[in-house]
């Protein structure tokens, strides 16, 4: 090209644009954790997949490897008279233009960084507020959770990396070892993270946000990445109107701005966009389901239409998972790679204990680590440990990350007194502790200590439930303080009661003019106490196939005789939930009394006893009630398996065993068993399962049939693995052919002991938990 025609005022737009091209590719090569510099293949890949001009392609190349390599000095020396002219045009503006971009950038987005960072590195547990109590950094006491990768476990076969392997073969991830994976596997860019309230899914992304926020993600072999954590609840009613802004102008004016700093933030005006749009960005979505029901389409479409726009960006979803799960079939969110928050284990609960007491010993006695404060701190998180691991029932509280916090700050402030045994003894402790202890205790001038506070909250708690609010703005909030004070004939003004109400009690939080609960369990808690305290158990009887009131149910079944309440749902349909409340009310008796339950029939029998002295008096009446309802909810609760078994549809009667035992030990559909869950799964449940296996297959089909055979086959019921004799079973029964799994066919022709498998996730290797089903002694 003659160079005059290069100068021409009408070709300098053309220029610029080229000259913008190579900055941007100048940006990937240069900043941190760009291609490697040096790397023959990198730099190739890079020019192809970005919009370089192919021109000045063999230039750019010798650019990147001046900068820090000579492997194609002799290509660049080749191209070098090709591209002298065109490389002189560009070489003023990328003097000028491209350094000054490039530091402009890099600087720009070092400080978001760190901004992002100082969001995230504070330890404030949604829920328990710690005001008297030290504030932990988050990366004192975070303890990495483990993910259920039972869903995605099939797409690494075959992948390098004996760590991830394992990890993988055991189905327990952690997110980095996910994260690692999203270049070579598209279908981790978007993820949804599966879990209850409490199970710590808001403080993982913020552990995420925050190590790539100080550029720290290279202790786990990732890459570096622009982390973006928008908390969806505070976006809901901007991303869900008509003209809603795309994810790059939401970054760009809404969360950047909104983030702490210490002086201006000021990056280029399309430096999200870019950024989205090369994949250098981790999105973080916390709370789908925080988003009214009747929103969620509109933000599944929106976000639906982000993921499609910048689909080389990674993002991550939270969610309860009904909310995720029973979407409408229209405008659906649909992440490739759905991921479960596994229950903590008494490695992460020590690991956490003993964290959190080091830093509030340290804190107490003005920052020293001397031996005396490790043992102090030692000393108690021992005690508290103990404490947990010698009883059952607080052991599955402490499976939660949240009440796990709330057990750690009660035993803190009460050192010696009894742990709560059930979550609704917990959460009543909590707010009583919020309430009225801690500010009588600290000799507080409030109005929390001259009024029923609680009852004020309990009003509200109810009727945000009713309104399905999770959130109301200042103005609207204190009109309905001031109806309940009214009501209550306090004479207290609304205003002071709700700033005290923020100050004090930290169970209401603000948020940029609206308040809300600090966790939502505790306007679930609350609005369940109100309903008993008003005695309007009906209120619950047509909410009863609602997600959004299935934790008020259950807490009000703990708080109140659930009898009746468990009747109407078995009459309404709701065997399930049913199940989950009597389940509840068993860890009301006397655990000692329970296991005697258990085996009373049998006692009975054998030594003909026609009285029951040995339960106490005040628990009879309720051991004899939870006897007959026990009955009535688990024939509720087998029918509609009966009726498939019946009609002889294999397929569904299996997906419906599934979804039964899976209930059974207390998790969602979508989970998988530990082989724990099955090696101990209840006696009465399994057989009565079992019976009606065997019953409807006519001896073909059945746990109890699937155990004799592999008894034939050299299995030994120990709750181990032995390949023989697994292979062997395999083989006799149908799932394996020549040592590999078959795929499903459901008939009653299928061999002996063919049914159930659980659903098909039997034949992606999750063999160990069937093995431990098969050693159940109760079969």
């Amino acid at each position: 090209m003659p160079q005059e025609s290069l100068d021409r005022p009408e070709a300098k737009p053309e220029k610029d644009s080229i000259v913008q091209e190579v900055v941007e590719f100048l940006i990937r090569v240069i900043k941190p954790g760009g291609v490697g510099v040096g790397s023959v293949y990198g730099l190739y890949s890079l020019i192809f997949e970005t919009n370089v001009a192919k021109a000045i392609a063999s230039a750019l190349i010798g650019f990147g490897f001046s900068y820090g390599a000579k492997l194609l000095e002799p290509i660049h020396r080749g191209n070098e008279k090709r591209l002298a002219k065109a490389g002189e045009v560009i070489n003023d503006r990328i003097d000028s233009l491209a350094q000054g971009t490039i530091a402009k950038v890099t600087q720009g987005e070092d400080k978001y960084l760190q901004c992002q960072a100082w969001d995230c590195q504070a330890y404030r547990p949604e829920g328990v507020r710690q005001s008297d109590l030290g504030t932990p950094l988050l990366e004192e006491v975070f303890v990495p959770l483990e993910l259920d990768s039972s869903a995605i476990a099939p797409g690494f076969r075959g992948m390098e990396g004996a760590d991830d392997a394992a990890s993988i073969r055991s189905g327990k991830l952690r997110i980095w070892e996910l994260l690692k994976r999203t270049k070579a596997e598209p279908m981790l860019r978007q993820m949804v993270i599966l879990a209850w309230g409490g199970y710590g899914k808001t403080t993982l992304l913020k552990h995420v946000a925050h190590t790539y926020g100080n550029k720290q993600q290279g202790r786990y072999q990732v890459s570096q990445k622009i982390p973006v954590l928008l908390v969806l609840r505070k976006y809901r009613d901007l991303l869900t109107q008509e003209n809603a802004p795309n994810l790059a102008d939401l970054i760009t004016l809404h969360h950047i701005p909104a983030l702490p700093t210490d002086e201006e933030l000021k990056l280029p005006v399309n430096w999200a966009q870019e950024s989205l749009r090369r994949g250098d960005v981790v999105v973080m979505l916390d709370g789908f389901d925080e988003v009214e029901k009747a929103k969620r389409p509109a933000l599944a479409k929106w976000l639906n239409e982000q993921m499609r726009r910048y689909r080389d960006s990674v993002f991550i979803l939270t969610s309860r998972p009904k909310a995720y799960r029973e979407q409408d079939a229209g405008d659906r969110l649909e992440m490739t790679t759905p991921i479960w928050v596994r229950d903590f284990n008494q490695g992460q609960r020590r690991d956490f204990v003993e964290s959190w007491y080091r830093y509030q010993e340290r804190f107490a006695n003005s920052g020293r680590d001397t031996p005396d404060v490790k043992q102090a701190a030692q000393s108690a998180a021992d005690e508290l440990l103990a404490q947990i691991e010698a009883r059952s029932e607080l052991k599955d509280l402490a499976k939660n990350p949240l009440l796990l916090t709330m057990i750690v700050t009660f035993h803190r402030r009460f050192p010696g007194a009894e742990l709560p045994r059930r979550r609704v003894e917990l959460y009543q402790e909590i707010c009583r502790l919020q309430l009225k202890d801690r500010p009588g205790a600290r000799k507080l001038e409030t109005l929390l200590l001259e009024c029923g506070a609680q009852v004020i909250l309990q009003m509200l708690a109810l009727e945000m439930m009713q309104k399905k609010e999770g959130r109301v703005e200042r103005r609207e909030l204190v009109e309905r303080l001031a109806g309940y004070l009214t009501v209550q004939g306090e004479t207290i003004d609304a205003v002071e009661f709700l700033d005290q109400v923020v100050q004090v009690s930290e169970l209401v939080i603000e948020q940029e003019d609206e308040y809300e609960f600090a966790h939502l369990s505790f306007q679930e808690y609350l609005a369940a106490e109100e309903v008993a305290r008003l005695g309007q158990e009906s209120l619950l009887y047509e909410k009863l196939g609602e997600d959004w009131w299935k934790q008020v149910i259950l807490l009000y079944a703990g708080l109140v005789n659930p009898g009746k309440l468990i009747r109407e749902m078995t009459e309404r349909g709701a065997a399930d939930l049913a199940y989950v409340c009597l389940q509840e009310t068993t860890k009301r008796i006397d655990p000692a009394l329970v296991k005697e339950l258990g085996s009373l029939k049998e006692k009975l029998l054998i030594h003909r006893y026609r009285h029951l002295e040995e339960f106490t008096v005040n628990q009879q009446p309720l051991l004899q009630e939870f006897e007959a309802l026990k009955k009535k909810v688990l024939s509720s609760r087998y029918q509609k398996l009966e009726e498939f078994l019946k009609d002889q549809q294999w397929k569904e009667a299996d997906n419906e065993t599934y979804r039964l035992m899976i209930m059974t030990v207390g998790k969602e559909e979508g989970e998988w068993f530990e082989p724990e869950h099955l090696l101990n799964f209840p006696r009465e449940e399994l057989l009565n399962i079992d019976r009606l296996w065997v019953k409807y297959s006519e001896g073909r089909f059945g746990f109890s049939v699937q155990k004799e055979l592999y008894l034939e086959c050299g299995g030994i019921v120990d709750g181990q693995y032995h390949a023989e004799a697994w292979e062997s079973f395999c083989n006799t029964n149908g799932w394996m052919e020549k040592g590999k799994y078959t795929k499903v066919v459901y008939d009653i022709s299928s061999p002996r002991g063919y049914l159930p498998r659980l659903g098909v996730k039997l034949t992606r290797g999750r063999w160990m938990e069937h093995v431990s089903l098969l050693s159940n002694c109760d079969l």
